[in-house]
C-alpha cells in the first residue's frame, strides 16, 4: 500500500518498471543525475520515485534515463535495508540498486543534476572541473516556505526513511514540471 498522499502521484500501473541496476543500464547523454552522499539512501530513493513517475508521462519525458550517484560513494554497495523497505511500501522496487560515485562523465552527460543538500551541490562545484548549468536541489522547485534540503535518514528507524521518502514524493511533481521546461521536444 503506498503511503498516504503517494497514490495521487504514483497511481498503480499495469506493469511495474523493472528493477534498476547502475551497472546493467549505463546512462547515455541527456540523463538526469540525482546526487547524495553514499548513494545508498536518498539519491536511489529519489531516482526510483522519479523513474516511476516519468514512466507515466508522455514522450520525451517517459524516455528520460534517471541515475543516481554519491559524492562519497563506494562502487557496488546495496541500498540500505530501510530505504528498500520504505520504497517497497510505495510500490517501487530498488532491490537491484548498486551504488556508484559521481564521475566527471556522469556530470558531463547530464541534462540536469539534482542534489539532496546544498553541501552536495557545493562539493560538486568544488571537486569537479565542469558541472551542468542545470544544478539544483531536489526540493528546490516546491512552493515556499519549504525546506529545499532532504535530511539523511541513514542509520535511523524505518519511520525516518518513510519521512524521507514522503519528502521526496512531495517534490517529484515540481521536478517533473521543471524538466518539462528543459527537455527538448522530439
Amino acid at each position: 500500500m503506498p503511503p498516504r498522499g503517494a497514490a495521487r502521484f504514483f497511481p498503480r500501473q499495469a506493469q511495474e518498471p523493472p528493477a534498476y541496476s547502475a551497472f546493467s543500464r549505463m546512462p547515455g547523454p541527456g540523463h538526469i543525475l540525482i546526487v547524495c552522499t553514499a548513494n545508498i539512501c536518498r539519491s536511489p530513493m529519489a531516482a526510483g520515485l522519479l523513474r516511476h513517475f516519468l514512466a507515466g508521462q508522455t514522450e520525451p519525458l517517459r524516455s528520460l534515463q534517471v541515475v543516481s550517484a554519491g559524492i562519497a560513494a563506494r562502487r557496488g554497495d546495496a541500498i540500505s535495508d530501510n530505504a528498500a523497505i520504505a520504497m517497497k511500501k510505495a510500490g517501487v522496487d530498488l532491490s537491484g540498486h548498486v551504488s556508484q560515485p559521481v564521475t566527471q562523465q556522469l556530470l558531463d552527460d547530464s541534462l540536469a543534476v539534482f542534489c539532496m543538500t546544498e553541501s552536495h551541490r557545493a562539493l560538486l562545484q568544488l571537486q569537479f572541473e565542469r558541472v551542468p548549468k542545470h544544478l539544483y536541489l531536489f526540493r528546490q522547485f516546491l512552493p515556499q516556505p519549504n525546506d529545499p534540503e532532504v535530511d539523511d535518514p541513514y542509520g535511523g528507524p524505518l519511520s525516518v526513511y518513510e519521512t524521507c521518502r514522503d519528502n521526496l514524493v512531495e517534490a517529484v511533481p515540481s521536478v517533473v514540471a521543471f524538466l518539462k521546461t528543459i527537455v527538448p521536444a522530439r
